[in-house]
C-alpha cells in the first residue's frame, strides 16, 4: 500500500519503470529510488476577511537527500494533492541530477486557489504553510522555490517567516525571491529563457530558420509568456497560437505579442481579448506550426492527440505534460524533435541553485553572468541528451531520464544503506 496515488503520480512511476528497464535496474533496488523519502502534509487554517475560518490543505514532499538539499517549487492550486506533489518530486530528481545540480528533488504546496484570496489572506496562508514546514525544511535540508499560483512575493513572505524564527535573515532558505532580498539576476525569467534557447538549438539541429518559424505556446503563465517574449523579440519568430486557463486563440498570419502582453498585465488572462482569433482551448494542440511549447499543466498531450500534432518541435515548458502512451506515438512518428520536461523546463532549477550559491556566499552575480552560466549548462546537458539517444537508439526522453536517474542510482550505491 501506498499513499501515493493518482494519474500523476502513476504517469511518473511508469516512466520511472520504462527506463529502469532499459538501463537495468534490478526489481528489489527500484522502490528505494522511486519512492520519496518523506512526505508531510498539514492543514492551513485561515481567517478569511468576511469573518469565517477555512482550511486547506498542504503538502510538501522531499523525493531524497542523497546528493544534497532537497530542491523544489511550491504549488498553490484547487486540485493539488499529495500524489501529484510526490511526481513533481520525482521528476525533478531526475531534472537536478541531469543538469548536474547538487540537489535531490522536492515539490510542495497547498490546495487553493490564489486568485480567489485577498492580498492579506494569500499572505495569511504563505505564512502558515512555511511556519508548518520549518521542522523540516532549511538551506541544507530543503530549499523552496516558486512555482504555479506562487510568485517573487510568496518567496519573500516564506523567508520573512523562516527567518523571524531563526532570529536573523536568511535569503538561502528559499530561491525565486525579490533581487532586493537576496534573490538573483534573471530568476524570474529563467525557465522561459531556457525553453527559448534549447528551442533555437533545436531549430539549429532540423535546419529550420527561426525568423521563418512559427510557434504555439499554450500556457501563457510566466514560462509560457517569458518564452513567447523571447521566441518573438530576439529570435523573429511568429507567434500563432496562444492560450492560458481562460482562452486561446489561434492566427496563422501572427499575434500581436505585444498588445497581448498589456491586456494580459491589466486583465491579468486572455479572456475577451478578441473574438476573431478566439478557438477551443482542446484544439490549439493540433493546430499547424514549426514549435509547440505546452507551458501550463500535466498530461495535456495524451494518445488521443499525439498522432495530430502538427509541429516539428514539442518543447515541454510544463511539467509531465506528454503521458507514457502519447511518447510512444511521437516516437513511433519519428518526425517530431522532443525537448523533455527535465531538460527543457531546467532553466529554473539552474538558476534557483545560481542564487543559492549567491546567498550563501554572499557574492552576487550580473545578469549576464547568470544568463551565460545558465547557457553553459544548458548546452552541456543537451549534448550530452542527444549523444545518448543517437548512441543507444532511445527517444530524448528516455535519454535524459536515464542520465539523471543514473546519477541518483550510483549515489545511493556509494553512500550505502543506513542500517
Amino acid at each position: 500500500m501506498s499513499i501515493y496515488s493518482g494519474p500523476v503520480f502513476a504517469m511518473a512511476q511508469e516512466q520511472f519503470n520504462l527506463v529502469a528497464d532499459y538501463i537495468g535496474i534490478e526489481s528489489e533496488h527500484r522502490d528505494r529510488l522511486l519512492y520519496p523519502k518523506r512526505a508531510i502534509s498539514v492543514s492551513i487554517p485561515l481567517h478569511t476577511d468576511d469573518g469565517q475560518t477555512k482550511v486547506f490543505q498542504g503538502y510538501r514532499v522531499q523525493h531524497h537527500l542523497t546528493l544534497g538539499p532537497t530542491k523544489g517549487g511550491t504549488r498553490f492550486s484547487p486540485q493539488l494533492d499529495v500524489g501529484e506533489v510526490a511526481a513533481l518530486a520525482i521528476w525533478m530528481s531526475w531534472k537536478c541530477a541531469l543538469a548536474g545540480l547538487p540537489y535531490g528533488g522536492a515539490k510542495g504546496g497547498v490546495a487553493c486557489d490564489p486568485n480567489s484570496l485577498s492580498v492579506r489572506e494569500l499572505e495569511a496562508v504563505s505564512r502558515r504553510y512555511m511556519q508548518e514546514m520549518i521542522p523540516f525544511v532549511g538551506p541544507n535540508t530543503d530549499v523552496m522555490a516558486p512555482d504555479m499560483g506562487t510568485n517573487e512575493q510568496v518567496m519573500a513572505w516564506f523567508m520573512d517567516t523562516y527567518s523571524m524564527y531563526k532570529g536573523h535573515a536568511i535569503n538561502e532558505i528559499v530561491t525565486g525571491k525579490p533581487v532586493a532580498i537576496g534573490g538573483t539576476a534573471g530568476r524570474r525569467e529563467a525557465t522561459g529563457r531556457g525553453v527559448a534557447h534549447l528551442v533555437k538549438r533545436a531549430l539549429e539541429s532540423i535546419q529550420l530558420d527561426s525568423s521563418r518559424s512559427t510557434a504555439i505556446v499554450q500556457g501563457f503563465g510566466n514560462v509560457g509568456s517569458i518564452s513567447a517574449y523571447i521566441l518573438a523579440r530576439e529570435m523573429g519568430v511568429k507567434i500563432v497560437g496562444l492560450s492560458d486557463h481562460t482562452a486561446a486563440y489561434y492566427d496563422p498570419a501572427g499575434l500581436p505579442i505585444d498588445v497581448i502582453e498589456r491586456y494580459v498585465a491589466e486583465k491579468r488572462n486572455l479572456a475577451g481579448w478578441s473574438n476573431e482569433s478566439a478557438i477551443d482551448p482542446s484544439e490549439l494542440l493540433t493546430r499547424e506550426c514549426d514549435i509547440l511549447i505546452p507551458a501550463a499543466t500535466e498530461q495535456v498531450i495524451t494518445a488521443t492527440n499525439a498522432s495530430r500534432l502538427s509541429c516539428r518541435i514539442l518543447a515541454e515548458g510544463a511539467n509531465g505534460p506528454t503521458t507514457p502512451d502519447a511518447d510512444a506515438i511521437i516516437e513511433e512518428r519519428g518526425d517530431i524533435f522532443v525537448l523533455p520536461d527535465i531538460l527543457c523546463n531546467s532553466g529554473g532549477v539552474i538558476v534557483s541553485y545560481f542564487e543559492w550559491v549567491q546567498d550563501l556566499q554572499r557574492l552576487f552575480w550580473t545578469e549576464k553572468e547568470v544568463n551565460d552560466r545558465l547557457k553553459d549548462i544548458l548546452n552541456v546537458t543537451l549534448d550530452r541528451v542527444i549523444r545518448r539517444a543517437r548512441k543507444d537508439g532511445i527517444s530524448h526522453r528516455v535519454a535524459a531520464m536515464a542520465i539523471g536517474i543514473e546519477k541518483v542510482r550510483e549515489g545511493k550505491k556509494l553512500r550505502g544503506l543506513f542500517p
